[in-house]
């Protein structure tokens, strides 16, 4: 169990789009808002956690097998998201009481965003086999304890670094904050960008076809 907490742990700490999000959400809308994008993040990390216990073997023929269209359309999901925050005003809807300011859309971004990163499966496949639970666990569903460990591993890391961000947002200036949230936007883009320029390289250079 505590080695299952502590690969939900380690799984979420990789700085990528996702941990940009919790921050942009967590300095612009407070603690509840960032803590809800992580959690969306938390969902699909459960989900990875359970294909890489179930399906260890399907799992990597597949992502190898589609990997040119996964960085493809991945690129192009996270691109538009990243976008989409570079240009939104993160004060427009703001409540009185931001804490309180959740909306559902911050949930499934972050869903969107997780999804567009199947590649953590393997993050996932080597935290197993570090903390050597990928070999130890059978592959039926007494390994559920270790799925639920991974998952509250995740949700208490989302909720920690969103709860600490929060507590110092007042330190920052609105136009500070909305610069932040303008450069993360651009960063995801960046990071779009370049996963479905790798996948082109690939289709273009080496003749992978897109499937």
């Amino acid at each position: 169990m505590l080695k299952g907490f502590l690969v939900g742990m380690c799984a979420s700490a990789p700085i990528g789009p996702i941990a940009i999000l919790v921050v942009q959400k967590s300095l612009s809308r407070g603690h509840k808002a960032g803590f809800v994008s992580g959690l969306g993040a938390s969902v699909i990390d459960t989900f990875y956690a359970s294909i890489a216990i179930f399906a260890l073997a399907f799992a990597q023929r597949f992502l190898e097998e589609h990997q040119v269209m996964i960085l493809i359309v991945g690129g192009v999901v996270l691109s538009i998201l990243g976008l989409s925050m570079a240009l939104k005003n993160p004060f427009r809807k703001m409540k009185s009481d931001s804490d309180s300011s959740v909306s559902p859309k911050d949930f499934g971004r972050a869903v969107a965003m997780a999804l567009s990163n199947p590649g953590a499966i393997f993050v996932m496949l080597t935290l197993f086999a570090f903390f050597g639970l990928a070999n130890d666990a059978p592959h039926n569903w007494s390994v559920t304890p270790i799925i639920l460990s991974v998952s509250a591993g995740s949700v208490t890391y989302w909720f920690l670094i969103s709860w600490m961000l929060s507590r110092f947002r007042n330190r920052f200036k609105m136009n500070t904050i909305l610069w932040i949230s303008r450069i993360t936007g651009a960063i995801i883009v960046i990071i779009g960008i370049a996963l479905f320029g790798q996948g082109l390289f690939k289709v273009i250079f080496h003749g992978m076809p897109i499937q």
